[in-house]
Parts: structure tokens; C-alpha cells; sequence
């Protein structure tokens, strides 16, 4: 198996734009992928861009009918069929839709079958994560899903144990939903308690069908949740579920909208937590999966405070490069901040949080504690069902 960590881009995923007023602004995507050449990230990582995924691949997890109605919509955007999901307020339709989101699912497959292959050993698209896209429909900005595409496409070559981790701020409701009841695909979220965000699911009762009980998890966080709660909620669910499960391949979502600064949404979770979650995931898939890892992006819509240092750390763990959170940002790169957006960039790869201080669960836990309490909800619902103490 190749040490080599594979960074999956090509330029055209940029043209995903939903347009000017839309939060999911690309520009945060080609900030990230300039800011990890501007620390010479690209030289540690071998560069490759995957072809798009065509019809046969997208009907792994997409039905037919509906990514018809994906290529009408990006034929002629004015037809698009809303019934689906397109054209609305969330995901309007623009011209050559299908071919951009084909693309950036192609690039998670890529990622999926070199690490599988073991072309690489760890594999990122920060261009993925599209996670709320259902097999026969758009949502929450997202059109194509590429993280079940990864994963449907593991499982056809042979995989037999995929874990899918998700520590977007939103709940990850298309992955869910498209391995709902197989059994072969741990599914866990961390979000954004459905209470008071979007897409309002991801209870902790949400387990999976029958025949699949206990393979979907799902941590529900008060709203205000900050760097030690998350971190504790993390660990105190995700290690001790991958260690039953033993994953031949760890999928994991970095959704970056967790941050305090995200517009939309209302977690308080800073830079230095999210590096410190993305280290942890890097450290279980060595300890569970034999290192093989696909890493996405996902939300995130502090398009240049935050989306591109979380993802550029992103990128820096998994080639084995991790970027000391001191480090200064190159100047130049705050100079193509401010011609591309007229906004001042971050100075410095940390928001003064490192190193991130949380408490472990065996140590002891609060049952007066919302998120202590939101914990022992995940554990009580899922561990039994896997023959785990809660």
C-alpha cells in the first residue's frame, strides 16, 4: 500500500455555484486549495483529478428518474422540476448543474477506490461531503451525494465493514438514509440538535431498520455547544463504536459550519477543536480501519475566516503534515483573500484555542448537563443494540 496521501481536485468543481447571493460561495473552495499550496502542502500530497461520475455510478445510491431530472435542469435551469428538490430557494438550478456535481462526486469515488486499492493510503476531497442529497431528490444545497457514492461504491468492490463519521454541524440525513438498512455501513453524525436546526432529524432514537438496529448513530448537541463539549461528545461515541464495528474503511465528513463564527447555525466549536477531531480521526483509522481513510469537506459558510484553514488542516493531517496551529498565513495568500473577496484574511492557522482541553466520559459524567445529558441519550439508544454497555 502506497504512504501516499492522494488531494483530489480539479478546478471545475469551482463552478458549482448556486450564484451570488447563496451562502455555499466556491470561492471557498479555491481559497482552500491556494492556501494549501501557499504551505507547500502540495508537495507532500500527490495531486490527482478523478473523472466525473457517470450514470451507472450515480445509480449506485441516485434513482434514475431523478438524475434525469438533474440533466433537464442543468439543460435548461428555467424548467427545473421542483418536485425533486431543484430550482428552490435551497439548490437553484444552474446551467451545467449535473456535469459539476457529477464531478465532484467523481472526485470522492476516486478517493474511495485509491484508498481501497491501496493506490493511497488516505485520501481528501474538501470539495465532498455533499451529504443531505436523498437517492431521489436536492437538499441542503446539495444535488449529487458523494460520500454515499464513496461508500456504494467501497461496498461494490468488496468492502464489507464501511464507517461513515460525520461531524458537520448539520445532521448527515442522505448518508443515513441511503444505508438505513444495511448493515454493512455504520453511520454516525454529530450535529446540531434537530430542535433548532436543519433538516431537523438525527435523533438519537434513529437507529437504523430492522436488520440493521444499531448502525446509525446520532448525537444531538445543544445549541451553544463549545470546544470542550464537542470534543467530549466525540470521543465519548466514536471510538468505542469503531472499535466493535472494526471498519475495513473510515469515511469521515469535516463540515467546517460548526465553527462560532458560521452564519448559519449556532454551535460555538473553534478552529482548534476542529483540527483536534480531524487528528482523532486520522489516529482511528490507523488504530481500526489499517489507515484507510477518506476525508471530505462538507458545509461551512465563513468562506474565508474559517473554510479554508479547518480544510487546509485537513489536508496537512492526512499527508502526515500536520500544520502547527502558530503558524503564520503567507501574506500572499491574505493578498488573494482580499482581491477575490475584499475581506481582510486570518493572519495565523488558530483562533488562540490550541491545545483544545476536554474531559473524558469514563471520568466521570453530569446527568444535570445538557450535553452530558445528549451523550447518555446516543449510548443508551445504539450501544445495547450492538451488545455495548451504554
Amino acid at each position: 500500500m502506497s504512504g501516499r496521501t492522494q488531494l483530489m481536485w480539479d478546478e471545475a468543481v469551482t463552478g458549482y455555484d448556486f450564484g451570488r447571493e447563496h451562502p455555499m460561495d466556491p470561492v471557498r473552495l479555491a481559497l482552500t486549495r491556494s492556501l494549501v499550496s501557499a504551505l507547500g502542502l502540495d508537495r507532500e500530497v500527490d495531486v490527482v483529478a478523478a473523472k466525473a461520475a457517470g450514470e451507472s455510478t450515480l445509480r449506485l445510491v441516485h434513482r434514475e428518474d431523478y438524475i434525469a431530472a438533474v440533466k433537464a435542469a442543468s439543460a435548461d435551469p428555467g424548467s427545473a422540476d421542483t418536485s425533486y428538490g431543484l430550482g428552490t430557494v435551497d439548490d437553484p438550478a444552474f446551467a451545467g448543474m449535473h456535469e459539476v456535481s457529477a464531478l465532484i462526486a467523481g472526485q470522492s469515488v476516486g478517493a474511495a477506490e485509491a484508498v481501497w486499492r491501496g493506490e493511497a493510503l488516505h485520501a481528501v476531497n474538501f470539495a465532498g461531503g455533499l451529504h443531505h442529497a436523498m437517492p431521489g431528490g436536492a437538499s441542503g444545497f446539495c444535488i449529487y451525494n458523494d460520500a454515499s457514492l464513496a461508500i456504494a461504491r467501497l461496498l461494490e468492490l468488496g468492502a464489507e465493514r464501511v464507517a461513515y463519521v460525520d461531524v458537520d454541524v448539520h445532521h448527515g440525513d442522505g448518508v443515513q438514509a441511503a444505508f438505513w438498512e444495511d448493515p454493512r455501513v455504520l453511520t454516525i453524525s454529530l450535529h446540531e440538535h434537530p430542535r433548532t436546526l436543519f433538516p431537523q432529524t438525527g435523533w438519537p432514537e434513529e437507529t437504523g431498520a430492522d436488520g440493521a438496529e444499531g448502525s446509525a448513530v446520532n448525537v444531538a448537541l445543544p445549541a451553544g455547544t463549545g470546544d470542550a463539549g464537542w470534543v467530549r461528545a466525540f470521543h465519548a461515541v466514536v471510538p468505542e463504536l469503531l472499535a466493535e464495528f472494526r471498519p475495513q474503511v473510515l469515511v469521515t465528513q469535516h463540515g467546517a459550519d460548526t465553527h462560532f463564527e458560521d452564519p448559519l447555525a449556532h454551535l460555538a466549536v473553534s478552529l482548534d477543536a476542529q483540527r483536534a477531531v480531524q487528528v482523532a480521526c486520522h489516529e482511528l483509522a490507523h488504530e481500526h480501519a489499517d489507515g484507510r481513510w477518506v476525508a471530505l469537506g462538507g458545509g461551512g459558510y465563513a468562506v474565508v475566516e474559517v473554510v479554508p484553514r479547518s480544510w487546509t488542516h485537513l489536508v496537512g493531517i492526512a499527508a502526515g503534515r500536520p500544520v502547527d496551529p502558530v503558524t503564520v498565513i503567507p501574506g500572499g495568500w491574505r493578498q488573494e483573500v482580499y482581491a477575490r473577496t475584499r475581506q481582510l484574511g486570518p493572519q495565523r492557522m488558530t483562533d488562540g484555542r490550541w491545545p483544545v482541553e476536554w474531559a473524558s466520559w469514563e471520568a466521570g459524567y453530569d446527568p444535570a448537563d445538557r450535553l452530558d445529558q445528549a451523550i447518555r441519550s446516543t449510548r443508551r439508544a445504539v450501544f445495547p443494540l450492538r451488545g455495548m454497555l451504554p
